[in-house]
C-alpha cells in the first residue's frame, strides 16, 4: 500500500496541473490578503451581514473565494487527471498490468487527493490566522455569528472547527468527483459533470449550498443543523460504495 500511494504522488506532482494548481492557490491567498487590507478589513457572513475582522475572526473568511475555486476549479481538475485522466491516457493500464489489489489502488488515489486537499486547508488556515494576528485590529475578544463573545483560545477553536467542516465538504467533493470521473468517458464530460453535479444539487434541497458558499458553515456552527451533517455523511458514503463496486466490476484493461 505504501509504494502505491508513493507511486501516486509520483505521478500527480509530475502534472504540470498540480503544481500549476498550487501556485494559483498561492495567488489567490495573496490576492486575498491584499483586498482585505485594502477594503479596511471588512467581509460578510452572508448577503445581510457584514463583519469587522480583526485579530481573532479572519481566519474563516479567506474560504469565502477560495472555497469556490477549490470545489469547481481545483479538485475536479486534480481529481478528474486522477481518476480519468489516467485512464484515457492510459496510464492506469500500466499501474494495474501488475498484481495490484484494485481497491487499493483506488485508496491510494483517494489518500493522495485527501492529503492534498488537507495540506491546502492546513496552509490557508496558517495564513489566514498570521494575516489577522498581524493586520487586522487586536481584540480581547469577539462574536461569530450567531454565537457569544469569545476570547483568542475559544475564537481558535472556532476556526479550526470552522475548517474542519470545509474540509468534510471538500472530501464530499472528492467523492462525487471521483465517481463521475469513472463513469465519464473522457476528462472534459468528467469536469463538466461535476460542475453540474454541484450547481445542481441546489435545485435537489437548500441544504446542498455549501457546495456554492461558505456561509452555511457559519450558520451550522451557530446553530446546530442535523441536515447539514446528514447529507455529508450521505454523499461521502455513497460515492465511495458506489465507486468501489464500479471500480471491482470495471474492465480497466479493455
Amino acid at each position: 500500500m505504501k509504494n502505491l500511494i508513493l507511486s501516486e504522488y509520483e505521478r500527480t506532482f509530475k502534472r504540470k496541473k498540480t503544481m500549476i494548481g498550487l501556485l494559483i492557490v498561492c495567488f489567490v491567498l495573496a490576492f486575498e490578503c491584499v483586498f482585505l487590507y485594502a477594503m479596511d478589513g471588512v467581509s460578510f457572513y452572508d448577503a445581510e451581514h457584514a463583519v469587522k475582522l480583526n485579530s481573532i475572526n479572519t481566519a474563516p473568511f479567506f474560504l469565502r473565494e477560495l472555497g469556490i475555486f477549490l470545489y469547481f476549479v481545483l479538485i475536479p481538475m486534480f481529481v478528474v487527471d486522477s481518476f480519468n485522466g489516467e485512464y484515457s491516457s492510459g496510464a492506469l493500464r500500466l499501474v494495474l498490468i501488475r498484481p495490484q489489489n484494485r481497491i487499493k489502488v483506488l485508496l491510494a488515489k483517494w489518500f493522495v487527493q485527501v492529503s492534498i486537499f488537507l495540506g491546502i486547508m492546513i496552509f490557508t488556515w496558517i495564513v489566514a490566522t498570521v494575516f489577522g494576528i498581524l493586520f487586522m485590529p487586536h481584540v480581547e475578544e469577539t462574536t461569530f455569528y450567531q454565537t457569544d463573545a469569545m476570547n483568542p483560545f475559544a475564537g481558535l477553536l472556532y476556526t479550526v472547527v470552522f475548517y474542519g467542516i470545509a474540509f468534510v465538504i471538500i472530501i464530499a467533493v472528492i467523492g462525487l468527483c471521483s465517481l463521475i470521473s469513472v463513469l465519464m468517458p473522457n476528462p472534459i464530460l468528467a469536469y463538466a459533470g461535476t460542475v453540474v453535479t454541484l450547481v445542481g444539487s441546489l435545485y435537489i434541497h437548500d441544504v446542498f449550498d455549501y457546495f456554492l458558499t461558505t456561509d452555511s458553515i457559519f450558520k451550522v456552527l451557530g446553530e446546530p443543523q442535523a441536515a447539514f451533517f446528514i447529507s455529508l455523511f450521505l454523499i461521502i458514503s455513497i460515492s465511495s460504495m458506489i465507486n468501489i463496486g464500479i471500480w471491482k466490476m470495471k474492465q480497466w484493461m479493455g
